[in-house]
């Protein structure tokens, strides 16, 4: 991480709103009035939630004429991934759990 990245991805995904915005954006690259039609809230407000996804390097933004657009940078959401996959093995086991079960109270029927 760099001295000047402000915000983290856990940071960033925190916020319902952003979480919003980068669905939209896996969707495809989007000017930011595009993305501020989708919410009831001020242009201002959604680029301040770009701007802690940029500092988080979730979207990347290029000026295009006179817009600017956004990007997902889908390679920053490894750490996330590798988080997340820690707790799959709970899952795998409530799973096996919940198939023991099913299967024992079959076997006693």
């Amino acid at each position: 991480m760099s001295a000047l990245q402000k915000y983290d991805v856990f940071q960033a995904i925190a916020d319902p709103t952003r979480r919003e915005v980068l669905k939209l954006l896996a969707e495809k690259e989007r000017a930011i009035s595009e993305i501020t039609s989708h919410f009831p809230m001020s242009r201002t407000a959604i680029a301040k939630h770009l701007h802690v996804l940029s500092d988080a390097e979730l979207v990347k933004s290029e000026k295009v004429g006179r817009e600017k657009r956004y990007r997902l940078q889908p390679e920053s959401f490894t750490e996330l991934k590798q988080w997340l996959a820690y707790f799959d093995q709970f899952w795998d086991n409530k799973l096996s759990m919940l198939k023991y079960m099913v299967e024992q109270t079959e076997n006693n029927s």
